[in-house]
């Protein structure tokens, strides 16, 4: 059968393809077969390769030179005092007992605009290291390791209660249901250990933090990114080791099972992040069952190494191994890792700030500073970027006569480690430590920092949720690079 040089197709007429035609189309084509592999071998974030489904938290480079690999977070819950640990105010115990001067204006917490007397500081404060940075008789531990501080004064947030204050600090946004930072880190990052969570969170005490899992949930991203909740406890990892005669075997036969029963059910009921979040951790439990109880097992660290994080002492026993199990879970390749003390706002102090600050700061001086020793000797500091501070500061003003209030107008967090460089005091307060006014670093600011020293740009980190691009910082916040030197 003939044709004419312009035949039908699908009812469609079409012009007959000259010897060009064909080339430029042709072209394109095997363009595109170049294109679809390169899909096919991509991993980036829940693609699908050519051996099957990509390991969403598999090792990844951010585009820009990292200077850390992983992060410790040291979020003292309910606002440590600035003014009474890292941030001298010799006017505040000069205008003890009188209003706030109207030139410094006001401060506005939870309770309104808040217009109380000045509460004087009774710390007594020294300079520290060569560098000479300030801090108070609380932290002594803390001030021997001063040359290794970066401390930065001039933090500012917009939570003024702790729901909102914490949410801010942890997910960037006051209102919960964003993901938290170490989840946008785990999304960015995957971990280096397969065998062990990307993202881990430890809390002291049986208070619950406040907003709970939230805190380090992973929003409106897959629940593959979520942190996992160890205990500092004699067994970190409830129910991790198989019953007494169970064997390898018959716990894998178990899970491909129970595997193939959810993959049957993923398959006829669409996309379903949670079903493959749960997927995922029964693989991880499995994995982790051979290299975990290792990671969490303290008993193999020497005496001298406990005792530098206050072990066998009680008021520094709980938050000491918390150290202790985060230095072995970064140096075991884990992304994440973030520490709460005084889980459910302890160090809100409202009302006698001298028992409230005395007492955590107790608990906690001496392990920090055993975990920035134990990590500087291993060679570990100069790639772990620890982060300290909490939601907010506090007023200058006083509360009930012995506590101060919320300030999160101007207040203190520090970083050592991670590139940063240490021995430098980074912004300032106003004279009383109401607000920050120099080189002030709003919580997106903080975090995207944070992501800078880990090779990610805050900026270029997208996750598509609902057809719009979100960013760890809300499409807001530069990194602070002047904190390398």
């Amino acid at each position: 059968m003939s044709m004419s040089p312009e035949s039908s197709f699908c009812g469609r007429r079409e012009s007959a393809l000259t010897r060009r035609d064909f080339l430029a189309r042709a072209g394109g084509g095997f363009g595109a077969l170049a294109l679809l592999d390169l899909l096919q071998r991509t991993t980036l974030h829940g693609a699908t390769g050519a051996a099957g489904p990509v390991n969403p938290l598999a090792a990844k480079r951010g585009p820009l030179p990292a200077r850390a690999k992983s992060v410790i977070f040291l979020f003292m819950e309910g606002g440590p005092s600035h003014i009474d640990l890292f941030d001298p105010k010799p006017l505040v115990n000069q205008l003890a007992g009188q209003r706030i001067p109207e030139s410094f204006g006001r401060v506005i917490t939870a309770m309104g605009e808040f217009d109380s007397p000045i509460l004087g500081c009774k710390r007594a404060w020294k300079q520290h290291g060569q560098s000479g940075i300030w801090v108070s008789d609380w932290l002594p531990h803390i001030a021997g390791m001063a040359d290794d501080l970066a401390v930065i004064r001039s933090c500012v947030a917009d939570g003024i209660n702790h729901s909102a204050g914490v949410c801010q600090m942890n997910t960037g946004s006051v209102i919960a249901g964003r993901p938290s930072l170490g989840s946008w880190v785990s999304y960015g990052l995957g971990t280096e250990n397969q065998n062990l969570p990307a993202f881990v969170v430890m809390q002291d005490g049986a208070a619950s933090v406040i907003n709970g899992p939230r805190n380090w949930g992973s929003g409106f991203m897959p629940a593959v990114y979520q942190g996992t909740r160890i205990t500092p406890s004699s067994e970190p990892i409830a129910n991790l080791n198989p019953p007494e005669g169970v064997s390898d075997a018959q716990q894998r036969g178990k899970l491909d099972i129970l595997n193939t029963l959810n993959r049957r059910h993923a398959e006829a009921h669409g996309n379903h992040p949670e079903l493959e979040a749960r997927i995922a951790s029964y693989e991880l439990a499995f994995r982790m069952q051979a290299e975990a109880p290792d990671a969490v097992d303290l008993g193999r660290e020497s005496e001298a190494t406990k005792q530098l994080y206050g072990m066998g002492e009680k008021p520094t026993e709980e938050f000491g191994r918390m150290c202790l199990l985060a230095r072995r879970l970064v140096e075991r390749g884990v992304r994440f890792v973030q520490l709460y003390s005084g889980a459910g706002s302890k160090w809100d102090a409202h009302s006698d700030i001298e028992g409230n600050h005395s007492r955590l700061c107790r608990a906690t001086d001496k392990p920090i500073a055993g975990l920035l020793k134990d990590l500087k000797a291993r060679g570990l500091l100069e790639d772990t970027l620890v982060v300290w501070g909490g939601e907010f500061g506090r007023t200058p003003q006083s509360e009930k006569g012995t506590g101060r209030d919320h300030n999160a107008t101007g207040f203190t967090m520090w970083m050592a480690g991670g590139g940063v460089k240490g021995g430098q005091t980074i912004g300032a307060t106003d004279e009383v430590g109401l607000h920050a006014v120099q080189d002030r670093l709003h919580v997106h600011d903080l975090h995207a920092t944070i992501l800078w020293l880990l090779g990610v740009d805050n900026m270029g980190l997208v996750y598509k949720y609902k057809g719009r691009p979100e960013r760890p910082t809300l499409n807001e916040g530069e990194p602070y690079k002047k904190i390398i030197g």
